[in-house]
């Protein structure tokens, strides 16, 4: 299927690895120019810079001026006429809520919310002047599946979701859509890195790495983690015009662990 992005720009952050750098390598893929905002690179994404497809920005996202700042870096090329905020981290939360403290939470909300925040508002002028853009963000599934072990990554998701129906209506009129993907477990680094989540849990609780990875798809009907470009094929998608009147609408990609009507 030509998802008709050939000569398109698109902003991609968290784009040094897992879900982010598999965005980044399709949406290459598919002839766009990739400007991929990260904090620091990898030798993966320094492969596709190399390949012309793609070019680099290494950025703070977490700051107040990153986002604006990789904005700015990209708008320098050209236009921008896709926005997708990957970035993201999550720290398991094993004392307890009342062991987080609000240096952590500041954190959480800072690179899982107020980095897509900031990251839509500089883009959205020049989106708005075109009369067209799409935005995707990617959330998560605990975004409407709460966890202890993991509340402020929960909550700022759940917010980023929340923000990003809002602003759908906003700028749908404009010509620009917003949505999100929401994964499962992913078999990333995040969940399956040395200092993921199940290696986290392993050290902290007990047990074996491999436990906490089975039991984070025991719910699931495919009993399997996703895949990263399984997510990336779906952000890519939607980052298209080939879903065009889609917006406002929040995908998940989970394996069939959370079942709702």
């Amino acid at each position: 299927m030509d998802l008709g992005l050939t000569g398109k720009r698109a902003v991609v952050t968290g784009a040094s690895k897992g879900i982010g750098l598999n965005v980044a390598r399709t949406l290459a893929a598919e002839g766009v120019h990739v400007v991929a905002g990260s904090r620091k690179s990898s030798e993966e994404l320094k492969q596709l810079v190399a390949s012309g497809h793609a070019s680099d920005v290494q950025i703070d996202l977490a700051s107040t001026a990153g986002p604006s700042q990789l904005i700015q870096a990209a708008l320098d090329g050209g236009p921008i006429d896709i926005l997708i905020n990957n970035a993201g981290a999550v720290t398991p939360r094993t004392g307890g809520s009342v062991s987080v403290t609000d240096e952590q939470w500041a954190n959480s909300l800072n690179l899982t919310l107020m980095a897509a925040v900031r990251t839509a508002r500089a883009a959205l002028p020049g989106m708005i002047e075109a009369g067209r853009g799409s935005i995707v963000n990617t959330a998560s599934v605990n975004a409407s599946l709460p966890d202890p072990l993991v509340i402020d990554y929960s909550a700022s998701k759940a917010a980023l979701v929340n923000f990003s129906k809002a602003l759908s209506k906003e700028v749908g009129p404009n010509g620009i859509r917003v949505n999100t993907v929401s994964p499962g477990p992913v078999a990333t680094d995040l969940w399956l890195g040395n200092e993921g989540v199940a290696s986290t849990l392993s050290s902290t609780l007990g047990g074996k790495p491999t436990d906490y990875q089975a039991e984070a798809v025991r719910g699931t009907a495919t009993g399997r983690f996703t895949t990263p470009q399984e997510v990336a094929d779906l952000i890519v998608f939607l980052a298209s015009d080939r879903s065009a009147n889609i917006t406002g609408t929040d995908y998940i990609v989970d394996g069939g662990l959370t079942q709702s009507l």
